[in-house]
């Protein structure tokens, strides 16, 4: 699956797991990691629209970074016990995937422009 199917698809995960937590966290964590999560797909694509390798280089980083944001949240998740252990290693493993596969793109993306 490409790496910005394989986003799309923690985010509506991500948005799945987050739909029963209660009502006083919509506007906090709820918000703040599904934003996050989405973030990667969009800063995907946002990459591959551009022209310039150094322009799609940033987008890739920023991408990275959401990834390693949406992580952070689910550990929050997970230890204040909104989200079950199980559930948030799983989506912090693919997250993980992701990760190296933008850093692989990155690589590359690299190598191209000397």
């Amino acid at each position: 699956m490409p790496v910005w199917q394989e986003a799309m698809a923690v985010a509506e995960q991500v948005f799945a797991l987050t739909d029963k937590l209660p009502r006083k966290e919509d506007y906090g964590f709820t918000s703040q990691i599904r934003r996050a999560a989405l973030s990667v797909s969009a800063n995907i694509a946002e990459a591959f629209g551009r022209n310039h390798t150094l322009d799609k280089i940033n987008f890739y980083y920023v991408a990275r970074g959401s990834v390693t944001e949406t992580q952070s949240h689910l550990e929050y998740g997970r230890r204040v016990g909104y989200l079950k252990p199980k559930s948030a290693e799983e989506l912090s493993a693919r997250l993980s995937a992701i990760y190296n596969d933008i850093n692989r793109v990155i690589l590359s993306l690299r190598k191209s422009s000397r």
